[in-house]
């Protein structure tokens, strides 16, 4: 295992693009403390701003407040990144396997556009986590992101296939111009949950203010979610699905667009 312990947190954003298994894995020690980040336009070497432990291998873990270190895990398709700490924008961005763990919180556009993997934040993570990036077409196309904390706005922003799920609240926008893949908010989200929706499911265990571009077309237990609920348990995410217990209210929309998706509201029996 690789060990990179931050020396201190940089003034401004330090792009780190060559942390990821796939870059790190075949290097010799004195390789690994040479690979580039780039401090504003300057390009330095890893060890000036980490201290570098252990060599070549499919696991790293980075120690230290890392809110303003960014691109960790960029487009990495194996291995597994276990960050102490927090972790800065662009987080496994573009990502297509592996695993990442994150022990506190995450900054802006976590997950961005990935299609494979997971992704486990114990804390809070900010805004377009699994969304796609300005003049993108779609977001996240596969994978699993899970929050523990809270979420920011536009969380699965034009996300294609993938499950996001999130433990705490999440803010405006949720699910905004969705194209396919589910969304698990079990604290509920703030407004336009849905907005311009295409297709996929966004699944609310507590009420959400809906808009009106949403039709109320029936309380069911879709046989899907018995699937989804099984894997979730596996993540230690839970989500009821059992007839007994009560029922998912289902709305169609949005139809401003017009969209095929739905968003469930789970009713608990009177």
């Amino acid at each position: 295992m690789i060990t990179l312990t931050l020396k201190e947190q940089p003034t401004v954003p330090l792009e780190v693009e060559c942390i990821a298994p796939d870059v790190v894995a075949p290097l010799a020690p004195n390789e690994l403390s040479a690979l580039p980040v780039f401090l504003g336009k300057r390009r330095h070497r890893l060890d000036d701003f980490f201290e570098v432990a252990g060599a070549g291998g499919d696991e790293i873990e980075l120690r230290g407040d890392c809110t303003k270190v960014k691109w960790l895990g960029r487009g990495m398709t194996r291995g597994r990144l276990r960050i102490v700490g927090n972790a800065g924008m662009h987080l496994r961005a573009y990502m297509k396997g592996g695993v990442i763990e994150v022990t506190c919180n995450a900054a802006d556009w976590l997950g961005c556009e990935m299609n494979g993997g997971s992704i486990h934040i114990r804390g809070h993570a900010g805004g377009q986590v699994g969304a796609a990036y300005r003049g993108s077409v779609s977001g996240m196309s596969g994978g699993t992101i899970l929050i523990e904390g809270a979420a920011g706005i536009e969380l699965g922003m034009r996300m294609r296939r993938g499950i996001i799920a999130v433990r705490g609240p999440v803010r405006d926008f949720a699910g905004l111009q969705m194209k396919g893949g589910t969304i698990v908010l079990m604290s509920g989200a703030e407004l336009r949950t849905g907005a311009w929706m295409l297709r996929g499911t966004i699944i609310s265990l507590v009420p959400v203010h809906l808009m009106s571009t949403f039709a109320a077309s029936g309380a069911y237990n879709p046989t899907f979610l018995s699937l989804y609920a099984k894997h979730l348990a596996t993540l230690g995410f839970s989500i009821p699905c059992r007839v007994p217990h009560g029922a998912y209210m289902r709305y169609a929309g949005d139809a401003a667009v017009p969209g095929k998706g739905e968003i469930l509201v789970w009713r608990p029996p009177a």
